[in-house]
Parts: C-alpha cells; sequence; structure tokens
C-alpha cells in the first residue's frame, strides 16, 4: 500500500513536467508543418511560382522560368524532405560522425576513400553552363528555405542537435552517384568469391553461386588455384575488431555489396491492349526507408535558351531537381538496373621493400596518398589516410573484412567504376529526358546517360515504343580470362580495360521488334540477345520474375490498365515451387509436421501475406541453406556472406542434381537435412507465432519494413519513425518482398521491395496511375508520412495527372526578402 501510494504520489508530481514536455513537443511537431496554401516571399526568386497539391498529394510546380522551377523544387524538397536532404548531404560527404559518433566512423571512413564528393566536383566542372545554371539555382532553393524561417526544422534535426547544412550543386551530382552505388552489386559478388574460394574449390564456388541458368562460368579459370599460388590469404586468425573496425552501418552495408538489386518494367504494344496505344508498367526495387525514397512531383516552365519547354511528372529523388521516372505528355519511361560489370577489384601487390610502393605492368609504383579529417561527435578528430592505384581507391584500407581474407601486408584491394569518372554525363542526361515528348527525343537524350547502365523502355502517344541498355560499360580484352568475375592481379595489363562498349552496341529492341513480339518485358535478367559477342558481365538476376512477366503477358490477348496492376500485384514464387518436392516428402517426428505439411499440400507457391505455407517454405529454406553451407565455408565467412548472398540457387542446384547434393549434404542424407531443417523450421515459427499452425501468417513475419535513418536503429524511436506493413512475396515474385535471413531479430522482414510503382496507358497519358511505399511527408507526426503505405501493400494506386481536377492545396511564392518566421 505504501509502495502505491508512493507511486501515486510520483505520478502526480510528474504529471505536470510530462503535460509540459508533450505540449512543447506539440508546439515543435506544429511549427515543422510546411506551409501548403497562401503566399510566402523567397528571396533568390525570379518571378512568382505556383506551388499547388492535387488530390493524390502530387506537388505541381509552375514557374516563369525553368530556373525559378529549378529553385522551387529544392525550396520543396527543403520543406518536406529536410532531414533526408542533410543526412544525404552528410552520408555522401562521409560526414555523419560529426552528429552521430563513432558508431558511423567505418561509414565515413568508407565514403572518403571513395572520394564521392572529389568526384562529383571534377564531374560538375565538366558540365555545360546552363546545367550548372539550372543546379545551382536548385541548390539556392534548398538553402534559401533553410535561410527564410517559414517552418522549423523537423524533430531529427531538434533529436540529434543538428543545424541544416548548406547545399551544393556538387552534392547533387554526388547523389546521382550514390544512387549509382545503391545499383551496383558486381564489386560484392567479386569479394564473395575471392573470400569463398579461401574454403571452396572452384568447382564448390560454381555449384553454391552458380551461373546464369543455361550459361557456363562466365570464366574458365580455376580461381581456387590461381589464388593459392599468389598466395592470396591471410594466414592467421582475424584481428579482434573494435570501434572503427566493425563495419559500416546497416543503411550502408548493402551498397555496392548486396545480391538482387533490381526492378521490373514491360512494355505491351497497341496491338495487345484495349485502347490500341501502348501500355507501360515500371516498379524500381531498391532498399525500403522512410522518408520515402522519391519524392512525386510535377515541373512545368517554358522553353530557356539552348533548351525546350518543360512539362513533366513523376518521381524526383530529394537531392536532384529533375523527374527520374515520369512522362510528359507525350511519352513516358521506366527503368530497371541492367546489372553490367562496372565495378572490379584488383589485387594489388605491394613492394615487400618498399610498402609505399605496388606492382603495375611497368615496375614498382608510388601509390597516391591523401589525408581525410573527419570530425567524431564525442571524441577527437580521425584522420585517414586514403591510398589509391593506377585503378583506383584501395578499399581493403577500410573494409575490415577484406582485411579478414586477404593477407595485407603482400596485397591490397583497390576498385575501378566507371561512375566515378569526370565524363559521367547522368544527371545531364536527366535533365534532357524530361524535355522528351517522343521515344525517339528520349533516346537522344538518353545517349547522356553514363551511370549505372539501366534498361530504358519508353512508350509515347504516337504508339511507339523502345527497349535501351543506356550507359557505360567497360570493353575487356580477349586475352582476359578472368572477364572481371572476381580480383585480377593489377600487376597484368590483361586485365585492364579496354575502353567502352560503343553505344550502337547496346543491347535495344526497336518498335518494330517489340510491335512483333507484342510486348516486351526487363527484370534484371540477362537482357542479351542469341549470338551477342560482347561480354558486359554474368552477374544477372536470375530469371524468375521475367519468366512470370513473361507468362502473364502471354495469358491474355488484350490487356489494360488493371490487369497490368495485377501483374505488378503477383506473388507467385517459382522458387519456391522448384523447393516443394522435397519439402513435401519430409517426414519428421516434430508434434506440429502434420499440421505444416497439410499446409503445404494445396501451395501453389503464391507467397500470400495471409497464409501459412509460404513462412514454412521460407524457414525451411533458410533451415537448409545454414545446415549445408555454414559448416563447409565456416560459421563467420557464413555470417558475413549470407544474407547479402541468398545461396537459393545453389541451394536448388544441390536438391536438384543428386551427385551434387551428395557431396554437400554429406555425411548425412540430403533427406536427413530436410527433415532436421523442418523440425528446426517449426521450432522457430511457433517460438514467433504460436502452436496453431492455421494461424500462422507470413505477411506477420515478412512486414515491408521502411527503415528510418538513422533513428530506426534506437528501438523506442523506431516505433516512431519507422513504417511496417504486412507484405506478400519474396525476393523471386513479381511483387517483390527481399528479406536478410541473417538479421537477428526480423530475418524475413522484406526490406528490399518495390519503392514506387507506376502505370501509364499512352492512349490517355492522365490515365496514368503510381503509388509509393510510404508518403510525400518526411516529417514524422505528419498525417502524410506514411498515408500512403497501406496502399501500397494493397497494390492499389493514385492518379498521375498533368491536369487534375482540383487543387487540395494551394501556394505562391513570390520574389522577395523572406519573412523572418512563421
Amino acid at each position: 500500500m505504501v509502495a502505491a501510494s508512493w507511486r501515486r504520489r510520483i505520478g502526480f508530481a510528474i504529471a505536470p513536467v510530462l503535460l509540459a514536455a508533450a505540449g512543447v513537443l506539440g508546439l515543435l511537431a506544429w511549427r515543422s508543418f510546411p506551409v501548403l496554401d497562401g503566399e510566402l516571399r523567397v528571396g533568390g526568386l525570379g518571378a512568382p511560382v505556383d506551388v499547388r497539391r492535387d488530390a493524390a498529394d502530387v506537388t505541381h510546380i509552375e514557374a516563369a522560368s525553368l530556373a525559378d522551377a529549378y529553385f522551387a523544387i529544392g525550396w520543396v524538397h527543403a520543406q518536406e524532405r529536410g532531414w533526408q536532404l542533410e543526412f544525404n548531404r552528410r552520408l555522401m560527404r562521409g560526414e555523419l560522425s560529426e552528429v552521430l559518433g563513432p558508431r558511423t566512423l567505418a561509414t565515413d571512413r568508407l565514403l572518403r576513400t571513395l572520394g564521392i564528393l572529389p568526384a562529383a566536383q571534377a564531374q560538375w566542372e565538366r558540365l555545360p553552363a546552363r546545367e550548372r545554371r539550372l543546379l545551382q539555382s536548385y541548390a539556392d532553393g534548398i538553402n534559401a528555405f533553410h535561410a527564410g524561417g517559414s517552418q522549423l526544422p523537423s524533430p531529427e534535426f531538434h533529436l540529434l542537435r543538428v543545424q541544416p547544412g548548406r547545399w551544393t550543386p556538387q552534392d547533387s551530382m554526388g547523389w546521382a552517384l550514390m544512387m549509382a552505388l545503391d545499383l551496383g552489386a558486381n564489386w560484392g559478388n567479386e569479394f564473395a568469391r575471392l573470400s569463398l574460394l579461401q574454403r571452396l574449390s572452384t568447382d564448390e564456388l560454381w555449384q553454391l553461386m552458380p551461373p546464369y541458368p543455361g550459361e557456363p562460368p562466365a570464366t574458365t579459370v580455376d580461381l581456387a588455384a590461381l589464388y593459392r599460388s599468389l598466395d592470396v590469404y591471410r594466414d592467421r586468425p582475424p584481428h579482434q575488431r573494435t570501434g572503427i573496425e566493425a563495419g559500416p552501418d546497416p543503411w550502408l552495408a548493402g551498397l555496392g555489396h548486396a545480391e538482387g538489386v533490381g526492378s521490373n518494367n514491360w512494355v505491351v504494344a497497341g496491338s495487345r491492349s484495349a485502347s490500341g496505344r501502348p501500355l507501360l508498367a515500371n516498379d524500381p526495387h531498391l532498399s525500403l526507408h522512410v522518408p520515402a525514397i522519391w519524392y512525386m512531383a510535377r515541373l512545368k516552365a517554358p522553353a530557356e535558351p539552348g533548351g525546350r519547354a518543360t512539362d513533366v511528372i513523376g518521381a524526383t529523388l530529394p537531392g536532384l531537381p529533375v523527374v527520374v521516372l515520369g512522362r510528359t505528355a507525350g511519352v513516358a519511361w521506366s527503368y530497371t538496373n541492367t546489372a553490367p560489370d562496372v565495378q572490379d577489384l584488383y589485387l594489388e601487390q605491394i613492394d615487400p621493400e618498399r610498402p609505399g610502393r605496388y606492382r603495375t605492368p611497368g615496375g614498382w609504383a608510388s601509390f597516391s596518398e591523401r589525408e581525410e579529417l573527419i570530425r567524431v561527435k564525442g571524441e577527437p578528430d580521425h584522420r585517414l589516410r586514403v591510398r589509391a592505384t593506377r585503378h583506383g581507391p584501395v578499399v581493403s584500407d577500410v573494409m575490415p573484412g577484406y582485411a579478414d581474407v586477404i593477407d595485407t601486408r603482400r596485397y591490397v584491394l583497390a576498385l575501378r567504376w566507371a561512375a566515378l569518372d569526370a565524363d559521367n554525363t547522368t544527371v545531364q542526361a536527366g535533365m534532357a529526358a524530361n524535355e522528351a515528348q517522343t521515344v525517339d527525343e528520349l533516346l537522344q537524350a538518353s545517349a547522356l546517360h553514363h551511370s549505372p547502365m539501366q534498361n530504358l523502355l519508353a512508350a509515347d502517344t504516337q504508339g511507339r515504343m523502345a527497349f535501351e541498355a543506356i550507359g557505360r560499360v567497360p570493353l575487356r580484352r580477349g586475352d582476359d580470362e578472368l572477364r572481371g568475375i572476381a580480383p585480377a592481379p593489377g600487376w597484368d595489363a590483361r586485365h585492364d580495360w579496354a575502353g567502352w562498349l560503343p553505344a550502337s552496341a547496346h543491347p535495344r529492341a526497336t518498335h518494330e521488334a517489340i510491335a512483333a513480339r507484342g510486348w516486351w518485358a526487363t527484370a534484371n535478367q540477362r537482357v542479351l540477345p542469341p549470338g551477342y559477342s560482347h561480354f558486359i558481365g554474368g552477374d544477372w538476376a536470375t530469371p524468375e520474375r521475367f519468366e512470370r512477366i513473361e507468362q502473364l503477358l502471354a495469358a491474355s490477348d488484350r490487356h489494360d490498365l488493371r490487369s497490368m496492376a495485377a501483374i505488378q500485384a503477383d506473388t507467385v514464387s517459382s522458387a519456391s515451387r522448384r523447393l516443394l518436392p522435397l519439402l513435401q516428402r519430409v517426414r519428421s517426428s516434430h508434434p506440429l509436421a502434420a499440421e505444416a505439411q497439410a499446409q503445404l499440400r494445396g501451395f501453389d507457391g503464391d507467397m500470400r501475406a495471409d497464409a501459412a505455407a509460404p513462412l514454412i517454405v521460407a524457414a525451411w529454406a533458410d533451415e537448409m541453406t545454414r545446415a549445408l553451407v555454414a559448416p563447409r565455408i565456416g560459421a563467420e565467412k557464413f555470417q558475413a556472406l549470407y544474407g547479402k548472398r541468398s545461396f537459393r540457387p545453389g541451394l536448388e542446384l544441390m536438391l536438384e542434381q543428386p551427385a551434387i547434393g551428395r557431396a554437400w549434404c554429406a555425411p548425412l542424407s540430403c533427406e536427413q537435412h530436410a527433415a532436421a531443417a523442418l523440425d528446426r523450421a517449426l521450432v522457430r515459427i511457433a517460438a514467433d507465432q504460436g502452436r496453431e499452425v492455421a494461424e500462422w501468417r507470413w505477411g506477420r513475419a515478412h512486414p515491408a519494413l521502411s527503415v528510418h535513418r538513422p533513428l530506426g536503429s534506437v528501438p523506442l524511436l523506431a516505433r516512431v519513425f519507422d513504417v511496417s506493413v504486412p507484405s506478400p512475396g519474396d525476393a523471386w515474385t513479381v511483387n517483390v518482398g527481399q528479406y536478410l535471413p541473417n538479421h537477428r531479430e526480423q530475418p524475413f522482414a522484406s526490406r528490399h521491395a518495390a519503392s514506387l510503382r507506376t502505370l501509364y496507358d499512352l492512349a490517355d497519358p492522365e490515365r496514368s496511375l503510381f503509388i509509393s511505399q510510404a508518403g510525400q511527408s518526411g516529417l514524422v507526426f505528419s498525417s502524410r508520412y506514411r498515408d500512403m503505405a497501406g496502399e501500397w501493400a494493397r497494390v492499389q494506386y493514385r492518379p498521375l495527372r498533368l491536369n487534375p481536377p482540383h487543387w487540395v492545396h494551394q501556394l505562391v511564392l513570390r520574389p522577395g526578402p523572406a519573412p523572418s518566421g512563421r
């Protein structure tokens, strides 16, 4: 009774304090909400700009000049996504530790070593004067918003005690490079092969990481023998990691290293559409974050000298002023990742007599070096020595996992990456594409696109269609037998790039070819035509998504927006179907096994969120992978690679080809492993979802989890800032939901999915549809922060119109000095 009395007294005492704190937080939240109606004075504008929001929450910007339109979209990006811009600016500059402390030091070290900002500066200096002026206008708009004081910064700034930094045009160039890094996976595949060959033979490597279906391994070199002959591997246990050696942060760990980075797009010819004009679909798959990756906007402005009028609508990336994916009145376009090999790791041999030198085809050469100063909150400044070779930055100096594998007394690993080259004109291509009105004009603008290479599918209101892989791909010498598949000896000139693949040799399909077939689709599969004579890579996504799209397109003589939406919603996993025959034969003594097998008997591979069978299949496949692979490569190596590499194609090969399976399953049989794996899977699921098998749900274990950066890493704050919705699918379904099975807390949570879905009917582009994965606002207390998440999970859409029937909000930005406060 006494304790209860004291609790009541304490409660009464602190209640006013809590109410006061809540009142302060409420006031700060209200003051951070954007002004959406009325008029505001903004210094830096040349003329008034209309900023209007339609019922779909698309922001329409109409200006008297393109410079003012770019200024206004910069202002709006800062208004709605201020923290996202600040985080991205610090991320690419390697300045996170200044506000987040030592836990982000590994990330800062990696980004400084890659030299994102110096590369951006070099590319900026090569831009034509018009494009530089327009990028400056965008930066001016961001900075004008922060200087204007029309609203308080979002809660992240207050929680982390950060002030918005000054955005520069070079930051926009840098953010384009960061997107290229996010879509580049080959670098990680190369290192994974090098690491695995420390424990596996070359044949075993190609069993665990099989080549693309129907193809031989991309190289005939005995890689294991090569690395043994070079004495590459470290011969002592890995050092004990502390502090900065812990590795990059979760939000960067996948960049350049994750498998399965991809998207879907397809076009249907007018002869196969109900409207008589082409239909186009796109859903770019990216890591799920909040605020949402994309900001939906329309930009309208008259022609400037040297340009054409702009009237474009679609998805912008905060940090860049252009519509990346979208349409004009005449043409719509879409992208998927081509995934060519534009990143090579090189083994650079260190001079044993003078460690400041490395071996080249012409003898020993000195590493180039620079020093980077990284400020660290709460700790002394960190000084980083960045080394580079003739190929590029030495990444093994800042990637602890690399130093655990190679003998860094004798070798380092340097990265050659096309996107860092000074002639990268990707940003310029985006600006030009926003002015296109036909497929031909879009292709002409896209000729400037550099990195990353993308599968462009486009259609226009005249009925024309085109496919082309746009971007830069290196040519390789005929005597380069390694072909960039794994780290190459850097002193052997055979492995140096021999120029660039000419644009005329890029994979493509003409309008006539698409019309004759009736459709064209890409889903990160091998897009090379039969007999293609150039090697551009071998790390394509396995073709399950592509084959399912093709199957569904062929199933109907006439398609419309409804059938296109149904394809985007499809969750049938042929990868799960492949595993079912063995799983359904498993004999287990677990008490729940009979009920689990009953769920599997009617399962057709549809990874529905409201079903139990998808969860059973996924958990069993995970347990099988762990049982067969981890003992062979070692627990530490398995933990380092699993998730970034799914190993599912390897598991399928082991279970479908008895000779290979016996070797990996020994000393047990694969059937014994399968039974034990099912037992473990059922124990895991029951511990999480209870013992009523019929009540198990895949969507409960597989929510689409959009994580806030960085507050999603703080459990209490994650409940407020993260966005989670139950979702269907897996990594091999059209409606994709890729998960990280080695994640401790949520191994099946979908973390890489359709960040956006768009549908276009070129008979009437005003019928176009979209949905984003979270919401337009970056302000966590706004109703617009997560309002699209439920619609996205249900594969519903909102209209994407240049001319909506009415406006929900209307704001006018007028030139003049900004007010000092709200």
